[in-house]
């Protein structure tokens, strides 16, 4: 077993860079992991999550900066580095014409361990992960969530104390997504420690301790959930016009109450406003009074990561961008 170096951290990566011809995949990436969290790496498809995850696995070499896992060199120390990881990738990487008790006594072996060994920890992994019922269904039978449950699983055989999660619910539905939840939640609490990748702005606020904001290969914003809620305001006023068509006069009006900029929403057919103080709410509802805007309905809460996302980046955290050079990155 590889000896891991006396640190606090375990990540700690200084102005990462990874180039696919001129196309800048990272853009001098700063991470800091703390044993025994879950952290997680938020942005859209091609903002340089999974390019920065391979680097750190090993999968893709570094171009610029410098990383460690568990103070462990990651350019120099590849195969200790290795010891040390557990990677969950965004797609299953399991032989669909075996069964899930054969894919994972593969893995094992493949991993170094004995046929007796990687017998009884198949069959440990198959019951931790509620999969002991399937043990012998080939994964083409397998569900969606079966799949990743599964994929997960292989990723553990070694016991590491770092685990790479890449997206892992991405395609699942909402109850598969919870039972995955709980698993991470469970690897936690058993000691391990999660780097987890995601798109998704509420499995980054149920998850993640600490959450780096990723957009175009840079890190743009960091901070616990509550942190990053806080720096678009102590709360925010929803608003949905009766008439959708005055929104736009109604952006004007919040915009001159409150000297900031409001986040239109369409999938609602409103607006959202950060307040620095949830009483001025009443400054703005009394101002679209006196313009002649009627209000649909009118609500004050909590900023949520989503209205962060669209704050400091422009845009949703799952829109997707078309590149030729980010398929390559991914």
């Amino acid at each position: 077993m590889t000896r891991v170096h006396d640190t606090d951290l375990a990540v700690a990566a200084t102005g990462l860079v990874k180039t696919f011809g001129d196309f800048r995949a990272v853009d001098g990436i700063d991470l800091e992991v703390r044993r025994g969290e879950v952290f997680g790496v938020l942005g859209p498809n091609g903002a340089g999550k999974t390019t920065t995850l391979k680097m750190l696995a090993t999968l893709l070499p570094l171009d610029g900066g410098s990383a460690s896992i568990f103070g462990v060199d990651v350019r120099r120390h590849p195969h200790m580095i290795r010891q040390l990881v557990g990677v969950t990738g965004q797609y299953a990487s399991v032989d669909e014409n075996l069964t899930g008790y054969e894919n994972l006594w593969l893995f094992g072996r493949l991993q170094g361990l004995s046929s007796a060994r990687a017998k009884a920890t198949a069959g440990d992994l198959l019951e931790r992960f509620g999969l002991a019922e399937a043990r012998d269904r080939q994964i083409s039978a397998f569900s969606g969530g079966m799949r990743r449950r599964l994929d997960l699983a292989a990723s553990l055989i070694s016991q590491p104390p770092l685990i790479f999660l890449d997206e892992p619910t991405t395609g699942l539905d909402p109850r598969t997504r919870g039972q995955m939840w709980d698993t991470i939640r469970d690897l936690v609490r058993e000691g391990s420690t999660v780097l987890l990748t995601t798109q998704y702005l509420d499995e980054a606020d149920q998850l993640a301790g600490r959450i780096a904001v990723i957009d175009h290969g840079r890190v743009i914003a960091d901070g616990t959930a509550d942190e990053l809620k806080s720096s678009v305001g102590s709360s925010t006023l929803q608003l949905r016009m009766s008439d959708p068509a005055d929104t736009g006069e109604a952006v004007v009006v919040v915009r001159r109450v409150l000297g900031e900029e409001p986040v239109l929403t369409p999938e609602a057919g409103g607006l959202n406003a950060a307040l620095p103080d949830a009483n001025r709410a009443a400054d703005v509802l009394i101002a679209l009074r006196q313009s002649g805007l009627s209000i649909a309905s009118a609500t004050v809460q909590k900023p949520t990561l989503d209205e962060v996302f669209m704050a400091i980046t422009g845009h949703g955290a799952e829109d997707e961008t078309h590149d030729p050079a980010l398929e390559a990155a991914r």
